[in-house]
């Protein structure tokens, strides 16, 4: 089971958005079904006060949640939009700052589990903004609407349900602080309640697994998540890789084979050097042979399982190369339109407001449907083909630098 489902970043899901399709049976029966919930919480051992308060005020669903069960934006984004978002410069140099800060939590997780610190905090960094973007649901209610009138996995989120308010129930957590995504994921590390009641470690030593608050037990906690998902210490994750001209042979991350394999097939490093070490590895081309390439390993499998998509997986391990000091990628996307940082899509939005679109409110980097219609309508009256999509063009047609 992975910690998490879906998405990486609820900010980032946020902004996409999608109309709400039609919720299932359950929807008419909405608050007969909460009743329910409550009852079987209660005879799963839940204290039955923690039960009748979680379910306070629910009466109707939330729409959001509904939405945004319908789409991920690992599978539906481009990907490079996903890593200019996630993988910026501002979230580097915090992260960097953050690791000098928590250098010794860092370590001793390291020495304990084996994790490389730089992929314990590119966890932080991209689940929660280290810490600064946990997620604004409340649990109970979010994960009580994808049971009752959601239209898949009704078994898995009342799992999930049970899981959140035993926690409550062992003095883990207060009510109050199950606040995270609309699929139940919460603290700095974005941990599922099941998987918070198998694999949340109390790495301060306060008698409490709290990783919404303890930046320890969230960092030790991720640690041990990693190592449980077959971490191998010393080894590596992934290397940036180029593949020859017309290149036609395997890919996959599945489809793994010794460096030395792949170093007859043609494939070199970023920079050119040739392929050198020992390792299975498997080729990833997320955009194609024209873009980067990645060479991944055991250790990037070990990610992958946190948030089992390929972007969110490349995201992590690229974002703890560059806090480790690595370089940018070497070789461009594939596209004459890349991504905005938050920074710029922040920017983007002001630009917007400043010559009189309505983005809904106001700027806050936050992409959602308001800014991509009104980006639709300045593309038109540029004269540029419509796409709705915050992208280096439009950004740069509306004055960005």
């Amino acid at each position: 089971m992975t910690s998490r489902l879906f998405g990486s970043g609820w900010t980032f899901r946020a902004a996409l958005l999608l109309p709400l399709l039609a919720a299932g049976p359950a929807l008419a029966d909405f608050g007969s079904c909460v009743s329910g919930l409550a009852d079987s919480a209660v005879k799963a051992g839940v204290d039955r006060d923690v039960a009748t308060r979680a379910f306070a005020g629910l009466t109707q669903p939330d729409d959001k949640v509904l939405r945004f069960s319908q789409a991920q934006p690992e599978f539906v984004t481009p990907i490079w939009d996903y890593l200019a978002f996630l993988v910026d410069d501002q979230r580097i140099a915090d992260g960097r700052a953050m690791m000098s800060k928590y250098g010794r939590v860092l370590q001793q997780a390291e020495q304990r589990y084996g994790v490389d610190r730089s992929v314990i905090a590119a966890v932080w960094g991209v689940e929660s903004d280290y810490g600064k973007e946990a997620g604004g649901y409340f649990l109970p209610h979010a994960l009580a609407t994808l049971v009752c009138a959601g239209e898949r996995r009704t078994d898995f989120w009342r799992g999930e349900l049970m899981a959140a308010l035993k926690l409550v129930s062992a003095g883990d957590l207060r009510l109050d602080e199950l606040n995270g995504s609309w699929a139940g994921a919460f603290g700095q590390t974005q941990f599922i309640p099941s998987t918070y009641q198998r694999l949340a470690v109390d790495f301060d030593g306060d008698g409490r697994r709290d990783l919404v608050n303890s930046v320890a037990d969230a960092l030790g906690s991720t640690a041990n998540y990693l190592k449980r998902s077959g971490w191998q210490e010393g080894q590596p994750w992934m290397i940036e890789v180029r593949v020859p001209a017309g290149y036609s042979g395997p890919t996959g991350r599945k489809d793994k084979d010794p460096l030395s394999a792949w170093a007859q097939r043609g494939v070199v490093r970023a920079d050119g050097a040739p392929l050198s070490g020992s390792g299975q590895a498997g080729l990833i081309l997320p955009a194609g042979p024209q873009g980067p390439g990645f060479l991944v390993f055991r250790n990037f499998d070990a990610i992958y399982s946190y948030n089992a998509a390929e972007s969110y997986a490349i995201a992590i391990s690229y974002l703890a190369q560059r806090l480790s000091g690595g370089p940018a990628l070497r070789t461009p996307w594939p596209t004459d339109d890349p991504g905005l940082s938050r920074a710029q899509r922040l920017r983007l939005q002001q630009l917007l407001l400043a010559q009189g679109y309505d983005i809904g409110g106001q700027a806050d980097g936050k992409i959602g449907p308001a800014t991509r219609a009104a980006i639709s309508a300045a593309e038109q009256r540029l004269g540029m083909p419509q796409t709705g999509r915050a992208g280096q063009k439009i950004f740069r047609a509306l004055g960005g630098q």
